[in-house]
């Protein structure tokens, strides 16, 4: 089994940024494809971006294009989602995903494992 463990979340203020991680434990080298998605308050868990085992390749949502960048260490089974020019529409619990194989996956069904989420809020 493959269990995920996000960390880094918390209160930041409008304009400011915050590094989340994700550390990967167990069957590490069933786990190709990281994404992060999000939650936020009455609303439904959207994609927010992903990076490919080899971390040649990441792909984002539009939403965050240009703020957001994921990249891994896969020496250490870690995944991490740096955030800039925060705002307070990013509030949202922010998950981490697995998937066993290489592709573009942005839907949420489409991951194999799964953290239990960070609260990330960003004030006004």
């Amino acid at each position: 089994q493959v269990q995920l463990v996000e960390s880094g979340g918390g209160l930041v203020q409008a304009g400011g940024s915050l590094r989340l991680s994700c550390a990967a434990s167990g069957r590490t080298s069933s786990i190709w494809t990281m994404g992060w998605f999000r939650q936020a308050p009455g609303k439904e868990r959207e994609f927010v971006g992903a990076i490919s085992g080899s971390a040649d390749i990441t792909y984002y949502a539009d939403s965050v294009k240009g703020r957001f960048t994921v990249s891994r260490d896969n020496a250490k089974n870690t995944v991490y989602l740096q955030k800039i020019s925060l705002k307070p529409e990013d509030t949202a619990v922010y998950y981490c995903a697995g998937r066993r194989t290489s592709g573009r996956f942005v839907e949420r069904s489409e991951y194999d494992y799964w953290g239990q989420g960070t609260q990330v809020t960003v004030s006004s």
